[in-house]
Parts: structure tokens; sequence; C-alpha cells
């Protein structure tokens, strides 16, 4: 039997399938927590952040991981921007909390299939980018690092990576510091834009590292790029036909190295129940839907939806704007 203590997620909580022995609501401290659940017997904690008092300052966290098993718990975060940040995800992980999530519905899998280290490792720091910098750029402030590096990676050949890229620093540069680079291509210089930068994957971190300033940093992979210097990555697969059966004969095990990552079907005209289809039969779980968008519309509307439930919360979804229409003569 489980426990759910909840607060702003109330609703969506209230309706998980999964056997409820008991459920607390409201904002309570660790304390007030340790008390009520100490000596009560309970299989997994259902934990929705926004009900831990002052839960954006990672030491409560921490407090939290001191007196409760942390193995037992599932942690629902928020969409701010703090609890989404690199930093923050990769304490988590720290902590030993490796069951977390912002999908309601993967708390049901959660609780059946507890993450392990392997799981989460993509978010920990200490492990990717954080050992190139510490290791090759001792003048690095890595505090600075709180920067969210986020690679467009192709799963299926050329699903859309660095058109995508653009449009996301098109809608990102709105509103955060944002900077793209194509790793080991070329495909860039196409767009038009001369804020849009190249390099090779051998030195990414040396560029990561140049620009400490900035509070995002789009990386498009295109097909063969390291994800090794990006804090959280995006796949793409285009769910056309020929392109997953190409996909399944080349790698069997495509599907299953992509367990617990974010995929997006890019350039899809899937429905929501072909999604769920797909879902099924590739034994998967699409982090988002995408349709073929206008590569003009600097405001595509589910470009700026994707980016919100990825945290980049100062986005605003009615913001408008397309500017010149095709920018081919400059």
């Amino acid at each position: 039997m489980n426990v759910i203590v909840s607060n702003k997620y109330y609703n969506d909580l209230s309706n998980l399938d999964i056997d409820i022995i008991k459920a607390i609501t409201g904002v309570f401290t660790i304390d007030e927590l340790v008390n009520q659940f100490t000596n009560f017997y309970y299989n997994k904690m259902i934990l929705d952040i926004t009900a831990i008092k002052d839960y954006q300052n990672i030491e409560t966290i921490q407090n939290l991981s001191m007196n409760i098993d942390v193995g037992n718990i599932i942690l629902l975060l928020d969409d701010s921007e703090v609890v989404n940040s690199p930093s923050y995800l990769s304490s988590l992980v720290s902590m030993g909390i490796y069951n977390f999530t912002r999908n309601i519905d993967s708390i049901k899998f959660l609780v059946d299939n507890p993450n392990s280290y392997k799981d989460v490792a993509q978010y920990h720091l200490l492990n990717s980018a954080n050992n190139n910098f510490d290791n090759n750029y001792p003048n690095v402030d890595n505090r600075r690092y709180n920067m969210r590096i986020l690679g467009i990676k192709n799963v299926t050949p050329h699903a859309g990576s660095t058109t995508f890229t653009y449009m996301a620093k098109k809608i990102l540069e709105k509103k955060y510091n944002v900077l793209a680079v194509e790793v080991d291509e070329h495909d860039f210089m196409y767009l038009n834009d001369k804020s849009l930068k190249n390099c090779s994957s051998l030195d990414l971190p040396a560029f990561i590292a140049a620009n400490q300033d900035k509070d995002v940093i789009l990386v498009d992979l295109n097909d063969q790029g390291s994800i090794s210097a990006c804090t959280e990555v995006l796949y793409l697969i285009e769910p056309g036909l020929i392109k997953l059966n190409k996909l399944i004969r080349q790698d069997k095990r495509a599907f299953e190295k992509l367990a617990g990552k974010r995929i997006v079907l890019n350039r899809s005209i899937l429905s929501e129940s072909d999604v769920h289809e797909f879902e099924y039969e590739s034994h998967s779980k699409v982090f988002y839907n995408m349709p073929y968008f206008d590569d003009k519309d600097s405001s595509n509307k589910e470009l700026v939806n994707l980016l919100m439930k990825m945290g980049f919360a100062r986005l605003d979804a009615s913001d408008e704007g397309k500017g010149k229409i095709f920018n081919i003569f400059k």
C-alpha cells in the first residue's frame, strides 16, 4: 500500500490507479512529514514537491533524504525553473533520489519499476559535463553551470534536429540568454543567422566553458553527436513507417536503449490514439508528439508548449510574431 502527500497536484494524484493506505494534503515541513510517517508502514510515498515547505531550497530536500528512506519516495516535480535546473536534478541524484518525474502517468510505472542510478545518470552533472570542466578547464567557475545544455539528437536519420534546434533558439531567446551550436556539421549556414555557431565534438566542452554567461546552450547533435557534454537531451524520432522499420533493422534494441529518455515524435501526423499504439508496440513513453510546424513562425505554439513542459517557465504561450517570412536575401 502507498501514501500520497499532495498540494498543487492534488486533483491529478487523487485519480491515480494505485493502492492507497493514506493521503494527506497541504504544505508540510520535513519535521512534520517525518513525525507522520516514521512509524507508519507503506510501500511508496508519492510526494508532490509543492507539498514540501521551502522545496526550492535544495537543503530542504537534503533534510528529507536524511530522515526518510529515499528508496521509498517518488517525487512529483513541478514546472518551476529552479526545480528543473540541471544543478537541482543533479543534487537529487546525488542524494539517492532516483524516482522523480514531472509526468503523472509515470508514477504508476515507478511504483512497480523503481529507477536505478543508471536510469537517472544523465542528470548527474558529476558524470557528464562537469567532469570535463573540472579536469580540463580549472579556471571555469563551475557554480555557473546551472545553465541548461540541451542536446537535440536524431534517432531516425535526419529527423529534423537542425530546424528543431533553430526554432527552439528563436523561441527561447525572447526570454533567455541562449546560444545554439551545431556539432560536426554545417547545416546552420543555410539558416542565414550569424548568431548560430558550429564546432566539433572534441571542442564542445571548451565551447561551453567559454560561454558561461548563457542561460541555455542548445546543441544540435544531428545523427551522430555525443551527448556527454549535455545536461539533458531530446531524442527525435520521425514516425514514418520506412524510417521506423529501418531503425529497428539496424538496431533491434533501439527502443530499449531509449527507456527513460525524452522521446519526441517530430514531423508527426500521429493522432493521440496512434501515439498510444506507438508506445504500446515500442514499449516506450513519448515525451511529446510534435506535428509538422512552420519553420518561419518564431512563436510556434506546439514548440512553446514542449519547452514549457520542460520547465522553461518564462515562456508565454500567447507570444506572437513571425517577423520576415523567408529571410532569404541577407
